[in-house]
């Protein structure tokens, strides 16, 4: 193929493939690191217009996934697809995709709207156009009229929108971004979730959005799908309900969220907290344990109770605080409880596989 034909308008076939495509497909993706393994044998499909998350401890491999999506990195096997196209070997800049770091990198000199600008800068668009598509960026972005102010002016929260903007502007069919609420305090990362999971709802049509994070929380709030990673490996690819309400296995089950494993006929059960009941003194259920309160912990709108089942196992309960004060929950210390809960509620895990190991410096 000659350098020209490569650019040239795909048959109606192919181009009516690429339309239906993933908009990103890994296939037996390997990449490491010397004699570490960062991520083995990695396949996963991400629909046009999702917000699909990657989901992790420090370590799993999400990072260094995202960076060979973005072609910072090139894998050492395998095969990376953008839409149908074959990009494996394809430079960074030649991919349709724009990375939103957690450090905002913002030039401080420069205004905001220069700052949201300057990728169409380097790309030789006229001014005047420049100008209009940074304002257009920074109005989806819920920060209209702040173009002409410095980054030190803004909050760390109206900064990381600017950091948006810019990777928008470009119009990638694939944004990837890397924790990049993990600079933020609490509250504000929790408000950012919300506004970010908006601008992909409105913006899905065009944009496809790849977060990585380890924050269990920040996942199933703003995802349409999570894939759990785990020594470069995914574990499990589902919904926030599937993932949280369905684990896969124990690994699964004991990262996203506050996880129960009980012993039941020879097999391993996950019951999350809130699912587990206290039975009153005169009500009775057949498949009932009895435990000791061991500790306690008031947490405002909810309390939990670790209970030391009679059996062995411990299981943590949480009761929502409807008319429980801070002292009344202390009291419970040493009570003793009978719990229940629904066998619907009860997720069966299957063994994590074990060959193999692998460690990720992502």
């Amino acid at each position: 193929m000659d350098a020209h034909s490569a650019h040239r308008a795909p048959p109606d076939d192919a181009a009516s493939a690429a339309s239906t495509a993933p908009a990103v497909r890994l296939l037996d993706v390997r990449k490491t690191y010397g004699d570490v393994v960062a991520v083995e044998r990695l396949s996963v499909e991400v629909l046009a217009g999702e917000f699909f998350t990657m989901l992790g401890p420090s370590g799993s491999g999400k990072t260094t996934t995202l960076r060979v999506i973005a072609g910072f990195e090139l894998p050492d096997s395998g095969r990376i697809e953008l839409h149908g196209a074959d990009v494996t070997r394809t430079a960074p800049y030649e991919r349709s995709v724009n990375t939103v770091f957690q450090d905002y990198a913002l030039f401080p000199h420069m205004s905001v709207r220069e700052n949201v600008a300057y990728g169409l800068r380097v790309q030789g668009v006229p001014k005047a156009q420049r100008k209009r598509r940074a304002d257009e960026a920074l109005e989806m972005v819920r920060l209209p009229g702040v173009g002409d102010r410095k980054p030190i002016a803004l909050s760390g929260g109206q900064r990381q929108r600017v950091a948006l903007a810019r990777a928008l502007v470009n119009r990638p069919r694939v944004l990837l971004l890397d924790e990049p609420l993990g600079a933020l305090d609490l509250k504000l990362r929790e408000e950012m979730q919300l506004e970010l999971k908006a601008i992909q709802r409105e913006l899905s049509e065009n944009i496809t959005f790849i977060y990585v994070t380890h924050d269990q929380d920040e996942a199933l709030t703003m995802s349409d799908r999570i894939a759990v990673f785990s020594d470069g490996r995914i574990e499990q690819v589902g919904t926030p309900g599937e993932v949280y309400e369905r684990p896969a296995n124990a690994f699964v089950a004991g990262f996203v969220g506050t996880s129960n494993i009980v012993h039941r006929g020879g097999r391993e059960v996950m019951i999350r907290p809130e699912k587990i009941r206290v039975l009153a003194a005169d009500e009775h259920d057949a498949g009932a344990v009895e435990g000791t309160v061991r500790e306690v912990a008031y947490l405002g709108s909810v309390t939990r109770y670790t209970v030391a089942l009679d059996g062995g196992d411990t299981l943590v309960v949480i009761r929502q605080n409807l008319d429980t004060s801070a002292e009344q929950a202390a009291q419970e210390r040493g009570r003793r409880l009978r719990l229940a809960w629904r066998e619907e509620d009860a997720a069966h895990l299957e063994e994590k596989p074990t060959d193999g190991g692998v460690a990720d410096g992502a």
